[in-house]
């Protein structure tokens, strides 16, 4: 026998008892997104290398060590997207959309080759919110408020908002280097990766992991305390509206974001359950992106949350999703209902639209087919054999509560089927 071929590392099935927790995220941010008046994209998750090189930044972690970037049969250079909101970018100044659509989401895979870890692999999947044309920050609270929402529905607990300003382009130019100066006071306490970025992108040094560089990081200048005037009236509005809606925050000084496409506001939501990957969502505002990769200057913000760290979190607060198992169960038993019950099973959904139904029409026993319809967790069964087919019947069976099995004409078991249904008895 030929060895087994694995899932690549850090690629990870997604089996069916865990999709109710990603329909359920899935299902409830689509609901409340609709109801905030955001329209779905779907894009490629191939683009060409140079997109996120440009937008990212060259200097970046993404960029340097985690892209996915292979040549094609042309020798084009291209990526497996790391991130989604440089494609959205893309999309919409390919498409011409932001005169039209300001508000868009979308959801799905993106590859970062990283040393997998619970809550960080290789594939993991997102969901990218982004408002377009809109400098305020207004949309930029907004966004906060509907990630609250969105927590509140989930059932999610013990989830903590930081924020900050990155300040404009001009105000990070001057910032940059001022950290330069910093740092180089204290040269010899830099890591490999700093002592690089010290001379490519300081501000980089900020996000820096390194628990031996902690200290020196926190007694560096802080960005926010040199701000320009504009983006520290933008930063105040921000506050004051999130302290007006009642949702609790902290101002982070060190929150830099691992992106260089950042101006102004940035934050993300963080726990301490989940070990060293405590951020569960993140975002900010970017307002020189659109312009950066071929678009006109358009100011834009947004947010991307982890699928797999909030499946998480559901599971350790013991969010219970709703699940889509079966309302009934049809066995056949016996050649002419085997050639028969899939015309009722079609019978059943045209009258009753709402029914999640099973067929079991193959060869097994009568005892396995209800050892089936016992593990399918339907609260019924339908049983077809020669009896019934010769009265034009269905036997019904409870399989979840004490009661006699009925034969049933088939109106009556449409309307029994409805009234259960109506009666959320399912």
């Amino acid at each position: 026998m030929s060895d087994k071929i694995q899932a690549v590392r850090g690629m990870n099935d997604i089996p069916p008892s865990e999709i109710p927790y990603w329909r359920f995220i899935e299902d409830t941010a689509r609901r409340v997104l609709d109801a905030y008046g955001f329209r779905e994209i779907r894009m490629p998750i191939v683009e060409k290398t140079d997109l996120f090189r440009r937008s990212i930044g060259e200097v970046t972690d993404i960029v340097e060590k985690e892209m996915y970037t292979f040549p094609d049969r042309r020798g084009d250079s291209l990526t497996l997207r790391p991130e989604a909101t440089a494609s959205m970018v893309r999309a919409g100044v390919q498409h011409n959309l932001f005169d039209r659509v300001r508000r868009l989401w979308c959801t799905g895979p993106m590859f970062r080759y990283e040393r997998p870890q619970k809550g960080r692999y290789r594939q993991f999947h997102q969901l990218d919110v982004e408002v377009f044309g809109v400098p305020g920050a207004e949309v930029d609270a907004e966004l906060i408020l509907i990630l609250s929402r969105l927590w509140r529905e989930l059932g999610m607990q013990n989830l903590a908002l930081e924020i900050n300003s990155l300040g404009s382009k001009e105000t990070q130019a001057r910032y940059r280097q001022t950290l330069v100066d910093f740092f180089q006071d204290y040269r010899e306490q830099l890591d490999e990766d700093s002592t690089r970025r010290l001379t490519t992108n300081p501000l980089r040094i900020l996000d820096s992991k390194n628990p031996e560089m902690r200290q020196l990081i926190e007694s560096a200048p802080k960005l926010i305390e040199q701000l320009d005037a504009e983006s520290l009236e933008h930063f105040e509005m921000l506050k004051q509206i999130l302290s007006n809606s009642a949702v609790p925050f902290t101002v982070n000084p060190r929150l830099v974001r691992g992106l260089d496409y950042y101006t102004r506001t940035v934050f993300e939501w963080v726990t301490t359950e989940l070990g060293s990957q405590g951020a569960v969502c993140g975002g900010g505002r970017y307002d020189g992106l659109i312009e950066e990769i071929g678009g006109k200057a358009t100011p834009a913000t947004g947010f991307a949350l982890g699928m797999e760290r909030l499946v998480e979190l559901l599971k350790l607060h013991e969010v219970q999703p709703p699940t889509a198992v079966s309302h009934v169960y049809l066995i056949a038993l016996g050649e002419a209902a085997r050639t028969r019950v899939h015309a009722l099973a079609e019978r059943l959904r045209d009258g009753i639209p709402d029914l999640r139904l099973t067929v079991d029409a193959g060869s097994d026993s009568a005892k396995k087919k209800m050892r089936n319809a016992d593990r399918s967790e339907a609260p019924l069964a339908l049983i077809v054999g020669d009896d019934e087919i010769a009265n034009e019947t269905v036997s019904v069976k409870h399989l979840r509560e004490t009661s006699d099995q009925q034969n049933l004409s088939i109106e009556k078991l449409i309307n029994l089927l409805k009234h259960q249904l109506a009666a959320g008895a399912w």
